[in-house]
């Protein structure tokens, strides 16, 4: 019979004693050396005196160990230091080593490394957003391949300024260069929580994919006149018809085709080739990597369309290109990057 008739009864210690002797016998690992030596002596009285106990009781303070859980939360890494500790036994043996390289540098004052592994487009935000002496000692700091391609992305004017102020870097003093390291790495080594998933880029490409063709270059125009780099990365992130031909691979147009209703192909297919001379491009690029049999087919239905409505051949041409994203997305085709030559 149990010495223990109530879990209502007991004190918080002999819960915890109870605590622990259930996971000891699941076999569960308990680092008690961690705790106190005076509440290491005192959990081992308390288990000391421990009877049988009854399964009643046992479920009545595991139920309750349970929902004092569920009320503190999980507690987490709380820094980055902990994070990569935590997190040491399941990363890549390459990436475990090259972040704890970056921890031992921060103990030992160095921050650089950890601004020297931000991704580009954050070092490209640093360029425009700091003063022209810090970015001219950062840019000194990165290696030379990803400092050429910081570079590339900054602004002509901008980046001249910082490039002539690289010149003048000789005699700032090694306190003075690790104060700015630790800086940055402050401010751009730990993202902020955002409200969206997704880079603005991104956001606005996929609005823009929908929108009529006039709305559309008409937001590009504006955003060209006031950002142009930004304007810039939004075309790249567009993806209409006339892109089909330059950036959809030949083996992968079948792929595509085949993503969406053959009317909707069709009526794709007649209004494009009726386009301007970049969408009558991808049309025939479209027809010269589809079977002959089918290709002939989609050209005959064209010849016998009368004119397509501008607002139906915009919707069946936007299904194609919506097709053609989401497969990228995916991972089951890969699009050629507008900017690398085959």
């Amino acid at each position: 019979m149990s010495d223990i008739h109530s879990a209502a009864a007991m004190t918080r210690r002999r819960k915890a004693a109870i605590v622990v002797q259930m996971l000891i016998a699941d076999g569960g690992s308990m680092p008690l050396a961690d705790l106190p030596e005076h509440l290491q002596e005192l959990l081992t009285g308390e288990l000391a005196r421990l009877r049988r106990l009854d399964r009643v009781t046992m479920d009545a303070v595991a139920e309750e160990f349970a929902s004092e859980l569920d009320a503190m939360g999980m507690a987490a890494p709380g820094s980055r230091d902990n994070a990569i500790t935590a997190l040491a036994d399941h990363l890549s043996p390459g990436l475990a080593s090259r972040l704890q390289a970056q921890m031992d540098s921060v103990r030992n004052g160095d921050h650089w490394p950890v601004v020297a592994d931000l991704a580009v487009p954050v070092l490209a935000r640093i360029m425009q957003s700091e003063s022209i002496e810090i970015c001219a000692v950062a840019l000194s700091k990165l290696p030379v391949a990803k400092a050429a391609e910081v570079l590339a992305k900054t602004p002509g004017d901008r980046a001249r300024r910082i490039t002539y102020a690289m010149s003048m870097t000789g005699d700032v003093t090694p306190d003075v260069v690790r104060r700015i390291g630790r800086a940055l790495a402050q401010e751009y080594g730990h993202p902020p929580a955002t409200a969206f998933d997704k880079a603005p880029v991104q956001r606005l490409g996929a609005i823009l994919n929908s929108a009529a063709t006039d709305t559309r270059e008409d937001v590009l125009e504006g955003l060209g006149a006031k950002d142009p780099v930004f304007a810039s990365d939004v075309r790249k992130a567009i993806f209409t018809f006339k892109d089909i031909a330059p950036r959809v691979k030949p083996n992968d147009i079948s792929t595509c085709t085949r993503a969406v209703d053959a009317a909707v192909l069709s009526t794709a297919i007649a209004a494009a080739l009726a386009g301007d001379a970049d969408v009558v491009a991808s049309a025939e690029y479209v027809l010269a990597n589809l079977s002959q049999r089918m290709a002939a087919q989609l050209r005959e239905d064209a010849a016998e369309r009368g004119p397509i409505k501008k607002a139906d051949a915009e919707a069946a041409m936007a299904a194609i290109t919506t097709a053609v994203r989401e497969l990228a997305d995916g991972g089951l085709i890969v699009l050629r990057d507008p900017d690398q030559e085959e």
